[in-house]
């Protein structure tokens, strides 16, 4: 079976190229590209996102080792939940796409990996939505057909070691997989969700999934395991800070935004008060985003979701952090005009929990340990 009928959903319209906005934009005001691609075959669109950035080979070079991120925040229960039609989860079908074209540019390896909620999962449920293949056949596949090779990680269970990155916050450092701090290349591969914690959850908020759930997690209800429980989430800035602070440890290089099937208002989880949001019923197609600039694709995700980029804290943020660019003036869409893609886009209902008594704890020493002893 070809990759292209292994993922495919269906007849795709034909690509006929990126085009710039309309609008005549100075190239020394740019500092970033993002390429916005719409259309039926989440294959089709992800690889054409990808080549009108410059092609996986100006990311990936032979012989490098990448790790792939998708959100898959609730795919332990995927048997049962049906977490991609309600768009909680990364469709398998953009994450196989871009694992073969990292495979194309000359991968040695490729670990696809997440931490989520459970040690473990069982990745046959990651399947595509015509139910052709999943993501253990297509790793199998890849592997067979390529130099390099692909697997698939639960992070908590199949990570060699954790690796400390340093962090602004009470936590002076936070422990993240050895998989993701020590590959050569680092691609996030979100879905498009808004978070009643976070605002938006987006590429940066996706890299909360590679820290440790036995130091950072409280085991709830005998079910499962919990990050909001010990990590700081009294506000939006305390949890983007966090989670900001591992993005400029492992400064990602590509960043891809699932735009197919999402969640609006108080997600990341249509369980969690979250809603489903389908792009073919509400634009009239599905959409891809890519970039090489973080910040730039989850701006650009921010504005075709209707929301305002100055009141995203996380936005904000990450730019005064030299993270990457949020200002549209400075970013060069290329594929569709943002205006022909945005939609009305719920906003989440901040409800963030007061800080644990955990958390608390571990400010408390933290603050005690830095602080200037006085005579």
């Amino acid at each position: 079976m070809s990759a292209g009928s292994a993922v495919m959903l269906g007849a795709a319209p034909l690509f006929t190229g990126c085009r710039k906005e309309d609008a005549v934009l100075d190239s020394s005001d740019i500092n970033a590209r993002v390429a916005v691609i719409r259309g039926s075959r989440l294959d089709t669109i992800t690889r054409d996102a990808i080549e009108a950035i410059g092609g996986m080979s100006e990311i990936v070079h032979p012989g490098e080792t990448v790790f792939i991120k998708p959100n898959f925040v609730n795919f332990p229960w995927a048997r049962t939940n049906n977490c991609f039609r309600r768009g909680e989860c990364t469709k398998p079908e953009i994450i196989i796409a871009v694992a073969e074209e990292c495979l194309k540019a000359g991968a040695a390896d490729v670990i696809i990996g997440d931490g989520s909620h459970l040690p473990s999962f069982d990745w046959q449920y990651a399947a595509t939505f015509n139910g052709s293949t999943d993501l253990v056949r297509e790793a199998a596949r890849l592997t067979s057909t390529y130099d390099g090779t692909v697997t698939l990680a639960c992070l908590e269970d199949d990570s060699p070691g954790w690796v400390d990155v340093p962090s602004s916050t009470y936590l002076r450092e936070i422990s993240i997989s050895s998989l993701v701090a020590q590959a050569d290349r680092v691609i996030s591969i979100p879905v498009a969700k808004t978070h009643s914690w976070a605002q938006l959850t987006l590429g940066c908020k996706n890299f909360i999934g590679v820290t440790s759930l036995e130091r950072y997690a409280a085991w709830i209800n005998n079910s499962y395991w919990d990050r909001g429980k010990e990590f700081d989430h009294s506000s939006p800035r305390a949890i983007a800070q966090i989670y900001l602070d591992i993005v400029a440890a492992v400064e990602p290089d590509l960043t891809v935004i699932d735009f197919s099937i999402g969640v609006e208002g108080d997600g990341p989880t249509t369980g969690h008060g979250g809603l489903t949001v389908d792009m073919q019923q509400r634009l009239g197609s599905w959409v891809v985003l890519a970039s090489t600039d973080i910040m730039a694709a989850d701006a650009t995700a921010a504005r075709i979701m209707s929301h305002d980029v100055s009141d995203q804290v996380q936005l904000q943020l990450g730019y005064d952090m030299g993270l990457g660019e949020i200002h549209e003036q400075s970013i060069e869409i290329v594929g569709e005009k943002i205006d022909d893609v945005r939609v009305d886009w719920l906003p989440a209902d901040l409800r963030n929990q007061a800080m644990s008594k955990s958390v608390a704890a571990t400010m408390a020493c933290a603050l005690a340990a830095h602080a200037t002893p006085t005579s």
